[in-house]
């Protein structure tokens, strides 16, 4: 698969199949798009997921955005939905003052030669927001493109969107993350070193620092597990800032491997969360950590005995 980031690198020799959006998550909703992506792309067209490297909204606000996927793991979901490109593209005062024609005519027509286009019923575009599905429509005659609108999708009544799974992620409920996004929220990245107090203690961890853009649950322990190497292990996950014993300032992802051990340094790991056990708190000595420590790892064996066996 190809990432592209920059505008002047958008140019396509044959015709492609584009579906466009901020698609934070990549959630159910947005794999119903993928899933008429590919269907298109079965006729002859390379498949393109377009996006914007920072939100439009982020950009004019001057928030800085966190992610349900952080950028890396975005171009790696992509990859495993069978995406020909994933087109990051910077929103620019060049792209921000283009108007939904403008667009349409420059971006999809002139640079991607689109001959499908994949879009869900409530997508804006163009200069204050003035295109929506109605003008792709209106368009795509004299474009050349066929252009397929799809509903949203649903969970227990609830239209599913980054929003909800944003509220639910803030509540640590990671069993309804999970439902909506459709796979396990996850967070990736290499393995370094931390204090190395869980090798005193029996129990070694290895220690993620998340990518800047990542939006994270609430500080706590997880029932988890992680992919490493091509093999996934249950574990039991803190995140946050471990009070007990290093007062950081940088919030980290820390994780015993229930059942293996070695020196994974220097490795990329995946992270998956499954249940939220506990909050995070300070006790009064290493001793009293440890106890604890002890009973997550029971606890998450036994949550993810139930989870990887239903």
């Amino acid at each position: 698969m190809r990432c592209i980031k920059e505008i002047e690198k958008i140019r396509s020799e044959g015709q492609t199949a584009v579906t466009l959006g901020k698609f934070d998550g990549f959630h159910r909703g947005h794999q119903k798009l993928l899933f008429k992506l590919n269907e298109a792309k079965k006729q002859g067209c390379r498949s393109v997921i377009f996006t914007f490297d920072t939100p439009p909204k982020a950009y004019i606000n001057g928030e800085p955005p966190k992610a349900l996927l952080s950028r890396r793991e975005k171009c790696d979901l992509a990859e495993k939905m069978q995406a020909d490109w994933l087109i990051v593209c910077p929103f620019t005062d060049e792209i921000r003052n283009m108007t939904a024609e403008q667009f349409v005519k420059e971006i999809l027509a002139d640079r991607l030669c689109a001959k499908h286009i994949v879009a869900g019923v409530d997508f804006r575009f163009g200069h204050q927001r003035s295109g929506d599905v109605e003008v792709l429509h209106k368009l795509s005659r004299e474009y050349g493109y066929e252009l397929s609108v799809i509903k949203k999708e649903r969970d227990q009544g609830q239209v599913i969107s980054s929003t909800l799974i944003r509220e639910r992620l803030a509540a640590g409920d990671m069993e309804r993350v999970n439902r909506l996004l459709g796979y396990p929220f996850h967070v990736t990245g290499e393995i370094i070193h931390g204090a190395r107090l869980g090798r005193t203690i029996g129990m070694p961890t290895i220690n993620l620092r998340p990518e800047d853009d990542k939006l994270l649950p609430p500080n706590g322990v997880y029932a988890s597990t992680v992919e490493l190497e091509g093999k996934l292990y249950a574990g039991v996950t803190n995140i946050g800032y471990k009070p007990t014993v290093s007062g950081a300032h940088i919030c980290g992802v820390e994780t015993y491997l229930l059942d293996a051990s070695g020196d994974f340094y220097g490795k990329t790991a995946q992270v998956r969360f499954y249940r939220y056990q506990r909050p995070e708190q300070k006790f009064g000595s290493v001793e009293e950590l440890t106890a604890q420590m002890h009973r997550d790892a029971e606890q998450a064996r036994n949550a993810m005995g139930e989870i990887l066996n239903s």
